[in-house]
């Protein structure tokens, strides 16, 4: 692959919207793997995140960030806030995702956080494919178009992949000619660590009740290769100590059911056999005091 020829591009891509648009699932459409995790839940992205898609002619490097919302009554979500903003600087076009026949006032936020940036704007409709009548989806395009002058307008589906093909087609036009800024087979700028702490953060979300997933974070305490064999240990910290018994479940069987979910999902992305340890201890308050939040990960390193 030469990526030093003429016509090569290169540029940054930020992913930006409300809560749970699907950001982290279009992300990891374009990349064919998943770096993001993914849950029903909003805010289940809390860091901001590098996919990066390299072909003969590109090198389209998109940044995955928090949903941006309007509750800012913790350190935690003032930091997702802090990071999602962060984006809209020194990227060469933004994305705006929001869903389809679905306006909100956390929609409207983010078009407040937009005033003056003199970043394209692409507007992106997403879940297309779950519109019923296929016809009301212009109307609701007109409805909002005139809400921000954005540099294009296209409808997707992250989940099923409509039209992403136009898509990139679009990101491409607003990339500079430039050489690669990262290795052509490299994908993300997170270190497998991180990516085994938010596969494991994933199963957690996608299988605890109610708010329970908001009060939870996954350290990694060992990530070592034993031979063929990578040896991980992982501690989850929760707040208080009945959400510790509810992770772990009757006889552990709740904690055993989705430490043996994130292995299979680690020797997937690791391409290698994996032996994990996970740990619930409690760390009270932790979400709502930055010092907990700087020794836990959660670093402005922006």
């Amino acid at each position: 692959m030469n990526n030093t020829k003429k016509d090569f591009r290169c540029g940054y891509v930020a992913l930006i919207g409300r809560p749970n648009v699907g950001k982290s699932t279009l992300m990891n459409y374009v990349l064919g793997q998943k770096i993001s995790i993914t849950s029903h839940r909003p805010q289940t992205t809390r860091h901001r995140i590098l996919g990066i898609k390299t072909t003969d002619t590109a090198q389209i490097v998109y940044v995955d960030t928090p949903g941006i919302h309007d509750n800012e009554k913790k350190a935690m979500n003032r930091y997702m806030n802090r990071t999602a903003g962060a984006s809209f600087k020194d990227v060469d076009v933004i994305v705006l995702l929001v869903d389809a026949m679905r306006w909100t006032e956390e929609d409207e936020l983010v078009i407040k956080r937009l005033q003056n940036i003199s970043t394209p704007v692409v507007l992106a409709v997403n879940k297309v494919d779950l519109i019923k009548k296929k016809e009301d989806l212009l109307p609701f395009i007109e409805k909002i178009k005139d809400k921000y002058e954005f540099a294009d307008i296209i409808p997707v589906s992250a989940m099923k992949g409509d039209n992403i093909e136009g898509f990139e087609k679009i990101i491409l036009n607003y990339l500079p000619l430039s050489e690669a800024f990262y290795d052509e087979d490299q994908i993300t700028d997170r270190s497998s660590r991180f990516l085994a702490a938010e596969i494991i953060r994933e199963k957690l979300t996608r299988n605890l009740s109610q708010e329970l997933p908001y009060n939870l974070t996954v350290e990694i305490e060992k990530f070592t290769k034993d031979g063929k064999l990578l040896d991980i240990a992982a501690i989850i910290w929760v707040e208080r100590d009945n959400q510790k018994a509810i992770i772990i479940g009757k006889n552990g069987s709740k904690l055993k059911d989705m430490g043996t979910k994130a292995r299979i999902d680690m020797e997937k992305l690791f391409q290698q056999k994996v032996f994990l340890q996970l740990w619930v201890k409690v760390k009270s308050g932790w979400s709502d005091d930055e010092r907990a939040l700087n020794s836990l990960g959660y670093i402005d390193d922006y």
